[in-house]
């Protein structure tokens, strides 16, 4: 669609439905986090089983990432959405009636099966609706709301304390559900366009598995995206997993305040920065197609510096301030990846290769997280983790920066 193109009819209210829808996504997943102690009182485990429950979330999340991308791609991706979102809120729902622990272990790796179909569904339908100028912006207000549920994770401790650990997911498990049936009749994917130039007439309804990953993996600015987000994985869950237990010991700060300090200031920049780097991406793209290259490459570049100050000063209103610089530069990168990955692919794969990218930054954070812990056992500094960090967010922004659109405008 060329850039003066008007945006298809609903192509905001896409957005803002998919808001919500994102918000849910996130705070079922991760607020199982905030009620540890509620819940063993309930269902005797140990650290390690508690652990584990995230754990088979994110393993079943990766592992069928690809996997879900390729649905969207095959079929309606409206229904792709709805379909997920009504059997995670389920799920979600179903964990609230768990009895034993085996019982909630099999819950958290359903909701890592029905909650991979979702991401790569939501970007890719946001970018049918927006092929010129709003899509970087549409992608960050999107991600805004992953981030505002994210954010919110907390209110299931709180939930936990006055009512039990089951309330909050029998609450945003029938929340989920009810709104499924909501957008079931508002939601739905833009008016047919034409095919891809030189493609069959029936190439589009014929999308599989195997095409999409030989389409995708024989072109090198896809390699190079790939090794671009596994790199930003292993920069992001350095930060996240390890930031909280560095300012608690570097300042003395105690564990709640150092938790809040954390995760509030980058989660507030990462909001903002999101709706920064998509604004300032459709604006320049309109005079360089490689706009949406060249903004996160800015913003990584300003976030490896700010990570490395912040892992080595020794006042805690500059280490505070670096994280908050570093949220907002970093969140470039977030706002413009399905952007990038719309030039570089073909429109018809661009969900299975969002799910592939899913999986590879999904499967090196969790091994960065684990390494860090063994570099803990063997009693290495914890600054080292997030200078090892800043380097490889100095080499996404490389990385990135070696990428050319082959697909501009579709």
């Amino acid at each position: 669609m060329p850039a003066d193109s008007p945006l298809p009819a609903r192509a905001w209210l896409v957005v803002g439905l998919l808001w919500f829808v994102g918000l849910l996504n996130y705070l079922d997943r991760v607020m199982i986090t905030t009620m540890r102690l509620s819940i063993k009182q309930v269902i005797p485990m140990t650290e390690a089983q508690f652990g584990l429950l995230t754990t088979a979330f994110l393993l079943v999340y990766a592992a069928l990432s690809p996997f879900a991308g390729y649905l969207a791609d095959r079929f309606n991706r409206s229904r792709v959405i709805i379909g997920s979102l009504f059997l995670w809120s389920f799920i979600t729902w179903l964990t609230a009636h768990a009895k034993t622990y085996e019982q909630l272990l099999l819950t958290r790796a359903l909701m890592g099966l029905s909650e991979a179909c979702y991401i790569p569904a939501a970007l890719a339908l946001i970018a049918d609706y927006h092929r010129g100028p709003t899509r970087s912006f549409a992608t960050g207000l999107h991600l805004s709301g992953v981030l505002v549920g994210s954010a919110l994770g907390g209110v299931g401790g709180w939930l936990a304390e006055r009512h039990g650990w089951a309330y909050a997911f029998d609450l945003f498990g029938l929340v989920g559900i009810g709104y499924s049936f909501v957008i079931l009749f508002l939601l739905r994917g833009p008016a047919a366009t034409t095919p891809p130039a030189g493609a069959p007439p029936a190439a589009a309804a014929r999308v599989r598995f195997g095409e999409a990953m030989t389409s995708l993996f024989r072109q090198r600015a896809f390699i190079l995206a790939l090794c671009f987000w596994g790199l930003l994985g292993v920069g992001g869950w350095a930060v996240t997993g390890w930031m909280p237990t560095y300012l608690n010991e570097h300042f003395n700060l105690s564990q709640g305040t150092a938790g809040l300090s954390a995760t509030g200031y980058v989660n507030f920049s990462l909001m903002v920065g999101v709706l920064i780097g998509g604004a300032w991406a459709d604006r320049w793209s309109r005079s360089n197609p490689r706009a949406r290259i060249l903004v996160p490459v800015i913003g990584l570049s300003v976030a490896a510096p700010a990570i490395l100050l912040a892992s080595c000063t020794p006042v805690l209103t500059v280490a505070l301030a670096a994280l908050v610089c570093y949220g907002l530069a970093r969140a470039f990168a977030d706002a413009n990846m399905m952007p990038t990955l719309c030039t570089i692919a073909d429109p018809r794969y661009r969900a299975t290769g969002y799910g592939v990218l899913n999986f590879f930054g999904c499967a090196v954070g969790g091994v960065t997280v684990y390494a860090g812990g063994l570099l803990r056992d063997a009693h290495v500094d914890i600054s080292r983790v997030f200078q090892f960090a800043a380097l490889t967010i100095a080499g996404c922004a490389v990385l990135l920066w070696f990428i050319r659109p082959t697909a501009p405008g579709k």
